[in-house]
């Protein structure tokens, strides 16, 4: 059915059907395992005990990559619009490119350093993919409207907006829960010391995360009218 669609939707498409199964299999293998309790964990926290930190580090190594080339490609296209439409500056369009790679550096440390293993690194990782992935969906909603009414209708960059402000609102919760948290485990049980911020801070996270899938979900319809032509050519001497 990928294979089907028109341009190269396939992209965005692969990216949110594989990063969400990601997540959820992940949990759905952690859950079964008795590693996690069923009630909201850390997406981390999924991904930490084998069998499921194997299935999680390759997955999301997986999402980085694809994320990665998605961005390139909506980067690839703004520059084409702009050619004949000029709304937005080329500087601006390769700095948000540049916060959306440093997001998916993250999200390749969070898959490589687990977060009983090195729970630093692993937090770092965390914070660049959560916080440069907000920016750069950010940016992107800025940039859809600068586009509008040519590239874009009013009402797909409402929607865009609205998962950034969605995303945003969620991102700064997460971050000042996270850190009265006093303790690093997974294991967490209703009742016990910090389980409240955990709790509330592991909410706001899998609202982030979920805010970045449905944000590229809003890329397929753009990137249908988009095709890369590889040309080749040769000089002779």
């Amino acid at each position: 059915m990928l294979c089907c669609m028109p341009g190269v939707a396939f992209v965005p498409a692969l990216l949110v059907s594989w990063s969400s199964a990601a997540f959820i299999i992940s949990y759905v293998i952690a859950v079964l395992a008795g590693h996690v309790e069923p009630l909201v964990p850390y997406i981390s926290d999924t991904g930490t005990k084998p069998p499921e930190s194997g299935v999680f580090g390759f997955m999301i190594n997986i999402t980085a990559l694809l994320a990665v080339i998605t961005m390139y490609i909506r980067y690839l296209l703004i520059e084409k619009q702009n050619e004949s439409s000029h709304f937005v500056r080329s500087s601006c369009n390769m700095f948000t490119l540049c916060i959306g790679w440093m997001g998916c550096t993250g999200m390749g440390i969070v898959a490589t350093f687990q977060e009983l293993a090195v729970p630093s690194v692993h937090d770092i990782g965390a914070l660049v993919a959560f916080g440069s992935g907000v920016v750069y969906i950010t940016l992107q909603s800025i940039i859809s409207y600068k586009s509008c009414p040519r590239w874009n209708s009013y009402f797909m960059c409402h929607i865009r907006m609205a998962i950034s402000v969605i995303s945003c609102i969620a991102f700064i919760p997460m971050i000042v829960f996270a850190s009265k948290v006093s303790m690093t485990k997974i294991d967490w049980t209703p009742g016990e010391k910090d389980y409240t911020y955990h709790f509330m801070s592991a909410i706001c996270e899998w609202t982030v995360a979920f805010g970045f899938i449905f944000f590229f979900l809003t890329y397929i319809r753009d990137f249908q009218r988009f095709s890369l032509r590889i040309s080749t050519e040769i000089h002779e001497d």
